[in-house]
């Protein structure tokens, strides 16, 4: 009974291995099937090495137009979202006050001006009665008393001419300083731009240094970005940039560093790097990007992107082994660098990839290169 157990034994044994290597003959590269496909290779290359920053789009100029004098606001005349004009009216106070100001320092200087006329008209008159006393005084028809009489009343007159003359010009001061604070209820355009906040509307109380308006500078922008202080050396003025705006549609600008502010900002150890951004119609101030400025280089393995078979949230190629033979691999990708993306594992330099595979199930397949 044993005898025919351990036959029994053996002759299944040796069923399962003759099944085993009737499997791998079936799979052995002389019968796999041939199939045309592009083949690329993988390269080692340098690519720079990037610092990023991210920061906000700004006007390189902005301005908060306030009041500088306490009114009732009467008309704003502009809107989020108006372009303006350098000297364009924006707001208008209540002028009543300072225009009631005004016409009083007006008077004030009339009166001055009747009173200097009147000056003048009683100095002349004491220097002509001091020449003819002088006449006299050669002679010898007045007294010496009477000559320091008259000349003193001259004198004491074109003092008075002064004095009057001086009252004149304080009230012309007075007059012009009135002026002056009427002007101030009419705000204007410091520069073109757009209006980019409204903060208040008529009937409301303007009180100096409370803002009312914004203005940003019309033309270029720039990206405002936060560098760590670790890495501020590396950046200089003039420096090209590489700036990816984040909006409806992400754009990648060529930017140029404009300004380093030399005070690190002491709760976050960073410098603030003001980048130049050409002019775009897309762009628009308040936008989020990132700046890349270069730092150097470093060795990298790249592959064409088109080689590149995404399954899911994962991505493989298809790789070729010494006969030919294409393999699904998985790998992890890293930057892209144009046309080319960086394999951070999963391909080693050299190594030659099926190009543009699309749908096709390329495993197992021998891979014929096609022109």
């Amino acid at each position: 009974m044993k005898n025919v157990l351990w036959a029994s034994l053996l002759a299944a044994s040796a069923a399962m291995i003759a099944g085993c290597h009737g499997g791998e003959s079936a799979a052995t590269p002389g019968t796999a099937q041939t199939m045309q496909a592009r083949v690329v290779e993988s390269q080692e290359q340098q690519v720079p090495v990037g610092l990023r920053s991210t920061g906000t789009v700004h006007a390189r100029e902005t301005a908060v137009v306030s009041a500088q004098v306490m009114g009732r606001i009467q008309q704003v005349m502009v809107r989020e979202g108006d372009s303006v004009r350098a000297g364009q009216t924006l707001v208008v106070l209540d002028d009543a006050a300072l225009h009631a100001s005004v016409e009083q320092a007006q008077a004030g200087v009339k009166a001055a001006q009747n009173a200097q006329i009147a000056a003048q008209t009683n100095a002349a008159l004491a220097a002509s009665t001091l020449n003819r006393y002088k006449q006299l005084e050669s002679e010898k028809s007045v007294s010496p008393q009477e000559m320091d009489e008259v000349s003193r009343r001259a004198e004491a007159a074109a003092a008075g001419v002064e004095a009057v003359r001086a009252q004149t010009d304080a009230a012309r001061a007075q007059e012009s300083g009135a002026r002056t604070m009427m002007s101030y209820t009419r705000l204007v355009a410091p520069f073109a731009g757009v209006v980019t906040a409204r903060m208040a509307d008529p009937g409301t109380m303007a009180a100096p240094g409370v803002p009312l308006l914004q203005v940003d500078q019309a033309g270029a922008l720039q990206l405002d970005a936060t560098v760590d202080e670790s890495a501020i050396g590396a950046i200089h003025k003039g420096m090209k940039v590489q700036v990816a705006i984040d909006g409806g549609s992400s754009m990648n600008l060529a930017g140029t560093v404009a300004e380093i502010v030399p005070a690190a900002d002491p709760s976050s150890h960073s410098f603030l790097v003001k980048i130049d951004l050409p002019s775009s119609s897309q762009t628009r101030a308040g936008m989020y990007g990132t700046a890349e400025f270069a730092n150097g280089a470093r060795q990298a393995i790249l592959i064409p992107r088109s080689a590149v078979v995404a399954r899911g949230s994962l991505n493989c190629v298809y790789v070729l082994d010494g006969q030919g033979i294409a393999q699904l691999r998985y790998i992890t990708l890293g930057a892209a660098q144009g046309n080319l993306v960086e394999v951070l594992s999963g391909v080693s330099a050299g190594e030659k990839l099926v190009d543009v595979p699309s749908d096709r199930d390329l495993a197992g397949k021998r891979i014929e290169v096609q022109p």
